[in-house]
């Protein structure tokens, strides 16, 4: 395939609608009913470490990361990672995990977990969670459940359930 020029910056706050409608068209109606929704649901992604690739003007994918807290322990919610269709397989998805995690390494946070196919997450670090470790506010398969350390050591006795904040 060809390459692209691929600019990624930090989400800015008139991106939304277009984010939206990529969510939209990625993940459909059902969005709403899934776990990890459930966790972001009324908690804004933050915004520094929160991405967009754009090729001209136009975004081509998304990648947002919300507080969380895992039992009395901060962490991050990565997701939703979006790319167009027509856009993907060209490493744009890693180009926006590799900007994210770099900039939450660099904010001095610790821990980020994600609901995903640990295949793909775990070229950039990502670990499977021993089940019933980390209980989300709905079902979820428990070898989606994936957790990246920011700092070595940094899951070392955080347990329990995950909530939004």
């Amino acid at each position: 395939m060809p390459e692209i020029a691929i600019d990624l910056n930090t989400e800015a706050p008139d991106d939304g609608a277009v984010i939206d409608k990529l969510h939209e068209r990625a993940f459909g109606p059902g969005r709403f009913a899934r776990t990890a929704f459930r966790l972001r649901e009324g908690v804004a992604p933050h915004p520094d470490l929160s991405f967009v690739a754009r090729i001209g003007s136009m975004i081509v994918g998304s990648i947002r990361l919300t507080p969380i807290h895992i039992g009395e322990h901060p962490a991050l919610l990565l997701g939703p990672l979006t790319v167009e269709p027509a856009f993907r397989s060209r490493g744009i998805g890693l180009a926006l995990m590799q900007a994210s995690l770099n900039a939450s390494t660099k904010a001095g946070h610790k821990l980020v977990i994600l609901v995903g196919d640990e295949p793909y997450y775990g070229r950039v670090g990502f670990k499977r969670i021993a089940p019933g470790r980390v209980v989300l506010p709905g079902p979820v398969d428990p070898l989606r459940l994936l957790v990246k350390e920011l700092a070595e050591g940094a899951f070392g006795g955080v347990a329990g359930p995950a909530r939004g904040g």
